[in-house]
């Protein structure tokens, strides 16, 4: 059930810091090091490059291009001189442009539309994920709160077609512990709840709407561990229990099917007794699999696109394997996507928007060494028009190459990853090397694409290694659960494997190693430090835990509920034996063990990783003589977002990298 597990936790840790300091400035302010010491640690970079830090992190002049559903409209979001990213409306025949979303010093997360007239958007408050809805009009009036309620969190469910001035929410607006679904009015913000999340003791996790926004089915946890997704064929029906399964499963309903006579038949993404996540049809009604639709014998396949216009037909399958691989299915989109492969040859594509009528489509173009491109296709003159390049200041021929990998693991295992190599290392010179775990760290991954962070290392001659260790998602269920209870231990020698790896190949400079991750990367990057202090020069540690045991005691009431099911994958703090582990492995308990130099980056209201993190980290480095810079932004959150924030950022990182890495 990993990928429910995964949304709670973007959604559980939500406020944990920002509620509870909301007078106060949040962590220790005597720590941060000051401007001009960042400033002294950016100026170790002393080179000339043909690009700058800004180039690669300035934020897009336009982007974020949609359609409104009858295509009279297209928005952007474009860049003023402050950083700002404003929502501006087009209007497709006329080209007369209006201002319809005003971004402050709150930054605008994301908008869209929810019917011809009206969008909607979400804004948090520093970084805090507390997010609030808003709606708008086109010519920016009567621009309104939807969710104007205090300490309560606000998810979008669904956009309902069929009723166009509705959306479906889910709020813990009753009761902080729990989610329930609501449909509200963006006219007017009016709202009903739609159902009722009555146990704290048994959540429901996920709710499963209809395009006519009839609730069909949900999923439940029980007993701290399992879950259960229950199904009714109909409103005046009781919910009964279609599967039970425990938290190591998938069984996820991915829409259902519309086609007369299969009105309890639904496409489900599942791995219940198999390795991999594949596509299924399954009857609800019968609570048995019918077929599978989809599947990869090597990875995780679990993306699905249908046409509303053309009766919910399947267009196409999807998955993430060493790059994203699209399967066609209908004789129409089987069509289109010959279109745009000609149109596109080499680099992905990706359908980021089309009308309700589909005779317009928003293309996204992108690749290893392209950030991105927005193109529209017009069906009837069947003519593609460029609307952005994204980066033009980034050119494609300078950009490096993001090499997929895969090498075994010392107890067996297919492990993949990514290396993005610069130039001097594809003509044969070996160079330094920055291993960069993700975050997460379950069912999160890498993928192959254009990255600004391993661009940016490139130009200053790092490779940068990407390793989608034990524990990542996309691979099967096997490799997914061969992480549970590895952090510190399995987990990091997948790691010290893959450099070892880029070693053997000659590729990289051995003694020249360092490691950079954020959240759990920056537990990654900690624990490397004091695992294996000989493989590595240096450390940067972004948003990342420091003491599992702080960790777990920052998490909120409304996260109680689910905590076995945590403990099953991480550590459990009452077992006495993971109790050890857990002491052996958080990096603040052992910071006396980390001899090379650190770098720690922290945003003041991070709700995910409390910046108690990172200031444990740096006390007891500092109180035993090292010097650690520290930059804190009490504007961010879990990540720096501000323009300003991400430039001083990464040129105090490079100048890091310059001062012990070349």
């Amino acid at each position: 059930m990993k990928h429910v597990f995964l949304f709670l936790m973007s959604i559980v840790f939500m406020n944990s810091t920002y509620a509870t300091k909301k007078d106060s400035i949040p962590g220790d302010t005597s720590l941060p090091s000051t401007t001009e010491e960042l400033k002294a640690l950016a100026n170790f970079e002393t080179a000339s490059y043909k690009y700058s830090v800004k180039d690669y992190f300035q934020k897009p002049s336009k982007s974020d291009f949609q359609f409104s559903p009858d295509g009279k409209y297209l928005s952007f979001r474009e860049r003023d001189e402050n950083g700002k990213q404003h929502v501006y409306i087009q209007n497709t025949e006329t080209d007369k442009i209006t201002k319809a979303i005003v971004e402050g010093d709150d930054l605008v997360r994301g908008y869209g539309w929810v019917n011809n007239n009206r969008l909607i958007y979400v804004k948090d408050k520093g970084g805090n994920e507390n997010y609030h809805l808003f709606a708008v009009n086109t010519d920016g009036s009567n621009d309104i709160e939807l969710t104007p309620f205090d300490d309560v969190q606000v998810n979008i469910l669904e956009l309902l077609k069929e009723q166009p001035d509705e959306i479906i929410i889910q709020m813990n607006k009753d009761n902080a512990e729990v989610f329930e679904p609501y449909i509200i009015n963006v006219n007017n913000g009016e709202f009903t709840k739609l159902f009722e999340n009555k146990d704290p003791n048994s959540p429901i996790m996920d709710y499963n709407f209809d395009k006519d926004g009839v609730l069909r089915a949900y999923t439940r946890q029980v007993n701290g561990t399992e879950m259960e997704l229950l199904y009714r064929s109909a409103s005046d029906k009781e919910f009964e229990v279609v599967e039970h399964y425990d938290w190591k499963g998938t069984f996820n309903i991915r829409g259902f099917n519309y086609d007369p006579g299969k009105h309890d038949i639904a496409y489900v993404i599942s791995n219940l007794n198999r390795d991999k996540e594949c596509i299924v049809s399954y009857d609800l009604a019968n609570k048995k699999q019918l077929e599978v639709v989809f599947e990869n014998e090597t990875f995780d396949a679990n993306e699905m696109s249908r046409s509303r216009k053309r009766n919910w037909e399947i267009d196409y399958f999807a998955y993430e394997g060493e790059k994203y691989q699209i399967t066609p299915v209908s004789k129409y989109y089987k069509a289109l996507h010959k279109k745009f492969e000609k149109e596109f040859s080499g680099k992905d594509f990706y359908i980021n928007d089309k009308t309700d009528n589909e005779d317009k489509y928003l293309i996204y173009v992108t690749s290893d060494k392209l950030y991105g491109e927005y193109y529209m296709y017009d069906v009837d003159s069947n003519k593609f028009k460029l609307l952005m390049n994204l980066m033009p200041q980034l050119k494609e021929e300078d950009m490096a190459e993001m090499r997929p990998i895969k090498f075994k693991s010392r107890d067996g295992r297919t492990v993949y990853g990514y290396l993005t190599i610069p130039k001097a290392a594809a003509e044969g010179k070996k160079v330094p090397m920055i291993l960069n775990p993700h975050g997460g760290p379950y069912g999160i991954r890498d993928s192959w694409g254009f990255n600004p962070e391993t661009q940016l290392f490139a130009s200053r001659g790092y490779a940068t290694l990407q390793v989608n260790y034990r524990g990542s998602g996309g691979y099967g269920k096997d490799f997914y659960l061969a992480g549970s209870k590895q952090i510190g231990r399995e987990m990091l020698n997948d790691l010290e494997d893959g450099v070892k790896y880029c070693i053997d190949q000659n590729w990289i400079i051995p003694e020249k190693v360092a490691v950079y991750g954020g959240s759990y990367g920056g537990l990654a990057t900690l624990g490397s430090l004091i695992k294996t202090p000989d493989l590595y020069v240096c450390g940067v540690d972004y948003v990342g835990v420091s003491n599992l045991f702080t960790f777990v005691n920052s998490f909120p009431a409304y996260w109680k509920p689910y905590m076995e099911q945590f403990y099953a994958q991480w550590y459990d703090p009452e077992n006495p034996e993971e109790k050890k582990i857990m002491e052996e492995v958080s990096p603040a308990l052992n910071a006396e063990k980390i001899t090379k130099p650190l770098f720690v980056i922290q945003g003041a209201n991070d709700p995910r990783v409390n910046i108690n993190e990172s200031d444990q980290i740096v006390s007891k480095l500092r109180e035993r003589g090292y010097d650690v810079p520290y930059i804190v932004k009490y504007n961010e959150g879990h990540g720096f977002h501000h323009e300003d924030n991400r430039i001083e950022l990464y040129q105090s990182m490079m100048g890091f990298f310059a001062k012990y890495l070349k």
